[in-house]
């Protein structure tokens, strides 16, 4: 930390970047080239000693700021806020099905409290915000939470994870206000079956918000699939099957071990597996690249007008050029989405806290984020808190 402050004064605030025209995209800034030059992510995290700390920071950072790098030079220029515990389904991987104990309503980030603290964030460098849940959608103000963060200067892009239920009827109003990027959860195509794993009524809903997303030029338009043995890795080869006449970028995710999920090794069909199934019936698929800090490994069938993607949290971890961090939406920072400490920024904006006294204790979490999460098995032993609580 003492480094970090030692170097702030040779670098700027936040990113000189005007925002430019910005159109409908999968999450990737519109100035993309501009940015992988400013923010290139590191190699493959290694400890970097407290000596060599403040000449790597002096040679990387600028325009990006110290405190939102750590101590293997990971540069996090990517914010996850999650704007509600709440949600209208109740997926088995997401939620235990007694449901959560929410928090009160008065110890929830309002929305001056989420402007306040993604302009503080923008400000050290962040370019891309991603709004999650619970689910996002059911916020009566998520629509004016875009627009209040579409005017914030250097922000390039403007995201949100979807359970898709409310996602066709508050679309047309997103996009106006400044959506850029959109994520839908979709873990089956068989309507059912899709009532089973979320435990509600939905699947036609969902399809007409991915429809409705198609339609108003988001492009690609992503779908996340959580896939779960004996539940729907049968179903692998329908969804790619999607992205041949349709702009979409389907999105296997690992099954991951979150509280109350009854996560078990069992049910997790790896990457490298997935990867196998799709290939038997498409040998020709084609590996394209991707930035040095995406969490997917992207694919796609010749001549098909979508691509798919692998998320390998847990078979093939990517801890080495992590760049996310999260607020959930009881104010908390959270530097590792797998780690259990957490610091509440709530508690020192309501505390009267400067900007510098916020900027120095987010700096400090980031300080002391790890290397890389506690690995697949150890996970399952951690206590953290279920996924609809983190907000993804």
């Amino acid at each position: 930390m003492a480094a970090a402050q030692g170097v702030r004064g040779c670098l700027l605030r936040g990113p000189l970047r005007a925002r430019l025209g910005r159109g409908c995209s999968s999450g990737a800034p519109v100035r993309q080239q501009q940015q992988q030059a400013l923010v290139a992510a590191p190699a493959p995290a290694q400890e970097l000693p407290s000596t060599r700390r403040k000449g790597f920071l002096t040679e990387h950072a600028a325009p990006f700021s110290a405190f939102l790098t750590d101590n293997f030079g990971r540069q996090h220029n990517y914010l996850r806020i999650s704007l509600t515990e709440k949600c209208n389904l109740r997926c088995q991987y997401c939620m235990p099905e007694e449901g959560v104990q929410l928090t009160p309503k008065s110890e929830l980030l309002t929305t001056q409290e989420i402007i306040t603290l993604a302009r503080l964030f923008v400000k050290e460098g962040v370019d891309k915000i991603r709004l999650t849940g619970g689910e996002p959608l059911i916020r009566p103000d998520v629509v004016d939470i875009v627009a209040q963060l579409y005017k914030l200067e250097g922000l390039q892009t403007i995201a949100v994870t979807t359970n898709g239920i409310n996602l066709a009827r508050l679309l047309p109003r997103l996009k106006e206000a400044g959506l850029d990027a959109i994520n839908i959860s979709l873990d089956t195509l068989v309507p059912a079956k899709f009532e089973f794993i979320v435990r509600r009524k939905g699947f036609h809903k969902v399809m007409e918000g991915i429809n409705k997303a198609v339609e108003l030029g988001y492009n690609p338009v992503k779908v996340n699939c959580v896939v779960m043995r004996g539940l729907n890795e049968d179903e692998l080869l329908d969804f790619v099957a999607l992205t041949k006449n349709q702009p979409l970028d389907v999105r296997f995710i690992e099954y991951m071990p979150f509280d109350g999920n009854k996560w078990n090794f069992k049910k997790m069909v790896s990457y490298k597996e997935m990867l196998d199934t799709v290939r038997q019936r498409w040998p020709d698929l084609e590996k394209l690249p991707c930035e040095a800090s995406s969490t997917a490994k992207a694919y796609k069938v010749p001549d098909f007008q979508g691509q798919i993607s692998f998320i390998t949290s847990m078979s093939e971890h990517f801890c080495g050029s992590c760049n996310r961090l999260r607020i959930t939406a009881d104010g908390n920072l959270k530097v590792c989405l797998f780690g259990n400490s957490e610091v509440s920024l709530r508690d020192h904006l309501r505390s009267g806290a400067s900007e510098d006294k916020l900027v120095q204790i987010i700096g400090e979490a980031v300080g002391r984020k790890k290397k890389q999460h506690a690995g697949m098995f150890n996970i399952s032993q951690m206590k953290n808190r279920p996924m609809i609580l983190i907000g993804g």
